[in-house]
């Protein structure tokens, strides 16, 4: 007798939010500064050496969203599109 195989389904990852979040060792979602793309002559060096860190997500609210949004955010850690002031070529 054959069983009812039951389908699971993907779910969807949102694009936006896998590219600008990573996940950490430790399990930490991280993510970058804004405002680092261009108008950067008037800035400081000090300030333009700050957008290079990664920034941990504090908010509870905002770490649910982008696990939901990015369900295997989790589970690939090794994000290479994440932010990260690489740059993949």
């Amino acid at each position: 007798m054959a069983k009812n195989k039951v389908k699971k389904y993907k779910l969807k990852t949102h694009k936006g939010t896998a590219k600008r979040f990573r996940v950490t060792g430790s399990g930490k979602i991280v993510r970058t500064k804004g405002g680092k793309s261009h108008l950067r002559r008037r800035k400081s060096k000090r300030t333009k050496n700050q957008f290079t860190r990664m920034q941990p997500v504090e908010s509870k609210k905002i770490s649910k969203t982008v696990s939901r949004l990015a369900p295997y955010l989790k589970k690939y850690k090794a994000n290479p599109n994440a932010r990260s002031g690489q740059t993949n070529k």
